[in-house]
Formats: structure tokens, sequence, C-alpha cells
């Protein structure tokens, strides 16, 4: 599949990691915590995962839970 666009290129790449044994497994993770939390789709906030864990969290502002990722990176 031929991307014409850079964010068409990386949906493919995404596409095909979330079919691996790993992607799968954080996909069915993050879904199983959502439910957990009772967060439905078009839900303002985010499951929030506690640091290093995959099964607990909390529900977060989509704002807050987004920015994390680039306090960590920047720093």
């Amino acid at each position: 599949m031929e991307a014409k666009y850079a964010n068409g290129n990386r949906k493919a790449q995404q596409k095909a990691y979330n079919k691996t044994k790993k992607g799968l497994a954080l996909r069915t993770g993050a879904n199983k915590l959502r439910k957990k939390l009772g967060l439905k789709v078009g839900d303002p906030r985010d499951a929030a995962h506690n640091k290093g864990s995959t099964t607990k969290g909390r529900p977060q502002k989509r704002s807050v839970n987004r920015a994390s990722r680039l306090k960590i990176r920047t720093a």
C-alpha cells in the first residue's frame, strides 16, 4: 500500500502493528480498562493508566492525559 501523505503512512503502519501479538495485547488491555472504568464512546475523559500497570488506572481529562506523554519525552 502506497501512502500519499505521512499521516496515511502512519495509519498504514499502525494498522499493521495492531494486528501483531503485542499490538493486540495493548489494544485489548486498553479496552478492558475503559470498560472497567465505565468510559463510553464520546466521553471527554481517557483511561489514564497507573505507572507501570496495564490493568489499573483512573479516568482523566483527555488534555491532561495526552499532555503527560509530552512531559516524559521532553524532560
